[in-house]
């Protein structure tokens, strides 16, 4: 999708509470030692975390957002405060409550909270925000739309690439060559692991004279398969039936809880399909689908959240948008786990030879929806 489009979609959670939000401004805390915890924090410092929709317990984005926060107030030793977003129509609400409890950092978990970011930090300029897989340009310009936004986005196409050939290898070996990909909303930080993908699988047949053919995403067109939402509900299972009727046997799910989806149908299908996860290592996040992960492609959302909050606690946040990358570990593959021993011969080697020519820049992943310079 377009980045327009994507902002449209913004633009259509409108926040209610703006008087609420005005009305909460505070000033920002002077860097002194607090009491009990580290020497160097400003005194006062109190993180906030406020979830999409997706919660808490998605075993993906908003709990890796989560578990950095946790790690950072606890060798801060402050007392962070997360909010926990069961539909759209908490954002307003949460932020609002963030900023009249004193919070001095506030990250948002995802693009459907920007509109809610750009204006409670536009209404309290004094305060600290980050939003994670958005730029906060609602109003679509190109920058970010507030002083004080840090944006949180990754390059996860340079990941995906390398889940891509991975996902070409196994279904090569087994002879099936077709492999699939479905995502929740189509906006750029979820059709930026399919174009990835798709690459990786492209590279795969270019090295190899292979032709395994990809279906529910193309790059070339930007048009593919959806669920709509991120939800694990009917619509996603459905989504994925119609992914795997095409006789996939590698699925990418990109869109938190809809793996979950994913699985059911891979369940009922009784075929031996295996799935890729996303954002976490999910192998691990979700040990109930252990058994048929062949690998993720993680973003280091927990280590983004973590230093941003250690940065603003001893005052020293910085507004430039922090990109992950292969090269600085903010995208990465998982390990294989269990499937390592099952793995085509040399395949691992061949992910290390491509990642070390993603780094040095001698292979260029490009995609559509990669994260744009401000």
């Amino acid at each position: 999708m377009k980045k327009t489009m994507t902002k449209a979609l913004i633009s259509g959670l409108a926040i209610a509470g703006t008087a609420a939000i005005l009305a909460g401004c505070g000033a920002a805390p002077t860097t002194t030692a607090s009491s009990g915890g580290s020497a160097d924090v400003a005194a006062g410092f109190k993180p906030c975390l406020i979830s999409d929709d997706g919660g808490w317990n998605d075993k993906s984005f908003n709990q890796s957002a989560k578990a950095g926060m946790d790690k950072a107030a606890d060798e801060l030793g402050v007392k962070s405060l997360e909010l926990e977003s069961t539909s759209e129509n908490d954002y307003a609400p949460n932020m609002q409550q963030a900023v009249s409890e004193g919070c001095s950092l506030i990250i948002s978990v995802g693009y459907k909270l920007a509109a809610a970011t750009v204006e409670a930090a536009t209404a309290n300029p004094t305060l600290e925000f980050a939003i994670i897989d958005d730029y906060a340009d609602v109003d679509q310009d190109g920058k970010t739309d507030a002083p004080n936004i840090k944006p949180l986005v990754f390059d996860t196409a340079q990941a995906a690439y390398l889940g891509g050939y991975a996902a070409a290898a196994w279904s090569a070996k087994d002879g099936v060559n077709k492999v699939g990909t479905f995502g929740g909303i189509q906006i750029p930080s979820v059709a930026v692991f399919m174009d990835g993908f798709q690459m990786g699988v492209e590279k795969y047949n270019t090295d190899k004279g292979a032709n395994v053919q990809v279906f529910g995403w193309d790059t070339a067109t930007q048009s593919g398969s959806f669920t709509g939402g991120f939800a694990a509900n009917d619509t996603a299972k459905q989504t994925a039936q119609g992914v795997l009727d095409q006789g996939v046997d590698v699925i990418l799910p990109v869109g938190g809880p809809i793996y979950q989806s994913a699985a059911a149908a891979i369940a009922d299908s009784g075929k031996n399909t295996v799935m890729i996860g996303v954002d976490s290592d999910l192998a691990v996040a979700d040990s109930s689908v252990a058994d048929i992960t062949l690998v993720s492609i993680m973003k280091a959302l927990d280590v983004a959240v973590h230093d941003t909050t250690m940065s603003a606690a001893k005052g020293q946040f910085d507004v430039t948008p922090y990109v992950g990358t292969l090269k600085n570990d903010g995208v990465k593959l998982s390990s294989f786990h269990d499937f390592e021993s099952k793995l085509p011969s040399g395949l691992t080697d061949e992910l290390s030879a491509l990642q070390e020519k993603i780094v040095s820049g001698e292979i260029t992943v490009t995609s559509p929806n990669s994260p744009k310079a401000q």
